[in-house]
């Protein structure tokens, strides 16, 4: 069982919660983060390696959770060009173009390995979407898209792998591709969430944002943090809300709380 609930608030930690965090202020040498940031590529790599295509689930709660998919459109059958920037497997992608017959993708990820395996899948076919390798931060989005053509971009579960200093590279990229009073929806890890109260001592990278054994990385975002990323980029707010879930392990008697923001920004 699960419960969820959307707000504005964020989660209130429990005083041992507090006091872990308090005490876990150590931060990964400047020389090990400086590896980790030229490794970036090649550890999301490794774990598409290891992982194959078996680690995330297909999520087919995005067009449930993003009503907007359909709601953008001003008559029903309108083909929608989407982009899905860091598309991993096509978790989110592939489940999508099932659903939606009136959908034209184009899907970008750091990972060679990923596109690759997107590349692979059965469902996979050029005609309905075009896939191609991106760092987001640096490789231009207007190589593989027109500009101002596309009418949903979906950053889910991406921005947090990225240094908050390059966030913002991410955001002035998919601007560009972007219609003007279009929208970019966007869902990922909130402040306080299980995953980020996990992390053993020594794995702190700097504020809300850690390493995991493998080398990924992963930020942990605030209402406010967010807010202010995408307006300063030329953004509008339309909905930015933190959701709340406790994950019931009935068997185990475990109750765990999962935080995630989960937003919608425009272009003007």
């Amino acid at each position: 069982g699960a419960f969820q609930k959307k707000g504005h608030s964020a989660r209130v930690l429990t005083p041992e919660e507090a006091e872990k965090l308090a005490k876990d202020q150590v931060l990964v040498s400047e020389f090990k983060q400086l590896k980790l940031e030229k490794e970036a590529q090649k550890n999301w790599d490794l774990f598409y390696k290891r992982n194959s295509t078996n680690f995330f689930k297909d999520r087919h709660w995005t067009t449930r959770e993003f009503e907007e998919l359909k709601a953008c459109r001003e008559f029903a059958d309108q083909k929608l060009t989407i982009l899905e920037a860091g598309c991993g497997v096509g978790n989110c992608l592939f489940p999508l173009l099932e659903e939606d017959l009136n959908i034209f993708a184009y899907a970008c990820d750091f990972s060679p390995r990923a596109v690759e395996f997107v590349k692979k899948n059965a469902l996979y076919s050029t005609e309905r979407c075009k896939v191609f390798q991106c760092d987001l931060t640096k490789d231009d989005l207007l190589d593989n898209i027109p500009p101002d053509s596309v009418d949903v971009v979906t950053l889910i579960f991406v921005l947090s792998a990225i240094h908050p200093d390059k966030m913002h590279l991410v955001l002035r990229n998919i601007y560009k591709v972007l219609k003007p009073g279009k929208c970019v929806l966007f869902r990922d890890y909130g402040l306080y969430d299980h995953a980020m109260l996990r992390f053993k001592s020594s794995s702190k990278l700097g504020e809300n944002f850690y390493v995991r054994q493998d080398g990924t990385r992963s930020y942990f975002f605030t209402q406010e943090f967010l807010s202010q990323l995408f307006k300063a980029e030329g953004y509008e707010q339309v909905v930015n809300e933190y959701v709340q879930r406790e994950t019931v392990n009935r068997k185990e008697d475990l109750r765990v709380p999962r935080v995630f923001l989960q937003s919608k920004f425009q272009k003007p």
